[in-house]
């Protein structure tokens, strides 16, 4: 971890005072971001699925509908308690405690997903980030990323961070659609 990244101790506060610190599971912006992150799936259904930083594990029971194998991942423990038992009625979808980009599963995936997590990370470990995403991907595999552009207390912005992935993955990523409203940027991107 580079030290423009915050770390699993910035997230375990977070977590500490308030169980959903982002409203993950109230908040008519998380529906409406979770809703057209669903939308923008190019396949109804994937056969193995990553989600980077799966927090309570709202999204993941919406992914874990489109996949036959999902693996949520997320550094907080009391989070990943809580997206374990959200989605219980899902045995298909597996969880692990991991802070990527350091940490990264060795299998390969046709989808992954990084919602709210690139802006957290500082260039070093988006770079590396990218290239972990690229080990893993399979051929024609997708990648759907969705940051908030709002204004937040330090840099990277979310369009910052989404275009250094998109940078550093280069050529092996074809971009195949990209929306911006004034809440967030959602890209969908497939593996060459």
């Amino acid at each position: 971890m580079r030290r423009d990244t915050l770390g699993p101790d910035h997230f375990e506060a977070l977590y500490a005072a308030r169980p959903d610190p982002w409203c993950l599971a109230s908040s008519d912006y998380e529906r409406a971001k979770y809703a057209a992150t669903l939308a923008a799936l190019p396949r109804h259904r994937y056969a193995r699925g990553f989600e980077v930083g799966c927090a309570i594990g709202i999204l993941t029971a919406e992914l874990g509908r489109r996949c036959a194998d999902l693996l949520a991942v997320e550094p907080v423990a009391a989070a990943l308690a809580e997206a374990r038992a959200r989605n219980a009625g899902q045995p298909h979808i597996r969880f692990a405690g991991m802070f990527v980009p350091g940490q990264w599963p060795a299998e390969p995936f046709d989808l992954v997903v990084l919602s709210e997590v690139i802006d957290y990370l500082g260039a070093d470990d988006v770079e590396a980030l990218a290239g972990r995403v690229l080990a893993t991907l399979a051929p024609g595999g997708d990648v759907v990323m969705v940051h908030w552009v709002g204004k937040k207390r330090g840099p990277p912005t979310g369009d910052e961070a989404s275009d250094r992935f998109v940078a550093a993955a280069g050529p092996a990523l074809r971009v195949l659609r990209q929306d911006r409203n004034p809440d967030y940027r959602l890209d969908v991107l497939r593996r060459v």
